[in-house]
């Protein structure tokens, strides 16, 4: 089977799963890469190499990483996110306030995927990248995009067993159905160690229930964060996020008629 253009799918195929390996490391050796899409050494390797070629793929021996031209077009779809457009300047404001860490996700599945970052020094103890994936239950975000939608938690977790990042880690679906069920009325969202160590977070919805869009956290080092305390400013970032977003819009459907 070929494309219209003649490009087999499966060529296709296989520079996606390539591709995709590289979405929880930055760098990975040929043997990594092999490992993880599951396909023949020598193919492997021909295939980094015609990606190299194309600028989709960097070789830094011994290792690989995505090029530019593949951050090129992650960042053409980040400008046209109306998400990211309407988020990105309230995390800065946010961030210059609290002098914390601020993550913009969405939710796929039962993980959160991060579309931005916005920190400082401390970013870097944070185990997040814009990009990355973490499973939805051991984050502020993820319980707050969980609560937010009103999941039945065994259903979306019946083929996903609650695996633990940490001994903190929620693992029990009626635990976790439990919190999801306060944090659903206080409107935000909180751990405590449950990502990483060391690693407390706070997280507010983007949009009502039923159209939830995203979400909005703090993050920072345990000793220092004080879910009480930061729960309404991010609330009310998410609120703002939530406003621009729906304006943004409102805008492309009104230039799109």
């Amino acid at each position: 089977m070929t494309t219209h253009n003649d490009v087999p799918v499966a060529v296709i195929d296989r520079a996606a799963r390539l591709l995709e390996a590289f979405r929880d490391s930055e760098r990975l050796t040929l043997a990594e890469l092999t490992r993880l899409t599951g396909m023949p050494r020598s193919s492997t390797h021909r295939l980094l190499n015609q990606l190299v070629e194309i600028g989709w793929v960097r070789r830094d021996a011994p290792a690989y990483s995505l090029g530019t031209k593949m951050l090129e077009l992650g960042s053409l779809v980040q400008h046209n996110d109306a998400l990211h457009r309407a988020a990105l300047p309230v995390m800065h404001e946010l961030h210059g306030r609290t002098g914390l860490v601020v993550h913009l996700a969405v939710l796929t599945g039962t993980e959160v995927l991060y579309l931005e970052k916005v920190g400082g020094p401390y970013s870097m103890r944070i185990p997040s990248r814009v990009g990355g994936r973490q499973p939805a239950h051991c984050t502020a975000l993820g319980k707050a995009l969980l609560a937010q939608g009103q999941y039945d938690v065994e259903a979306l977790f019946a083929d996903h067993p609650l695996p633990a990042r940490t001994p903190h880690s929620v693992t029990d679906p009626g635990r976790l159905r439990s919190e999801l069920a306060r944090m659903r009325e206080q409107h935000v969202a909180h751990e405590r160690d449950e990502a990483a160590p060391g690693v407390s977070c706070v997280a507010a919805p983007i949009g009502p229930a039923g159209k939830c869009v995203g979400a909005l956290s703090l993050s920072g080092p345990s000793a220092s964060i004080r879910a009480t305390a930061l729960a309404a400013p991010v609330r009310v970032a998410a609120l703002t996020a939530w406003r621009r977003f729906t304006h943004l819009r409102a805008g492309n459907a009104r230039t799109a008629v």
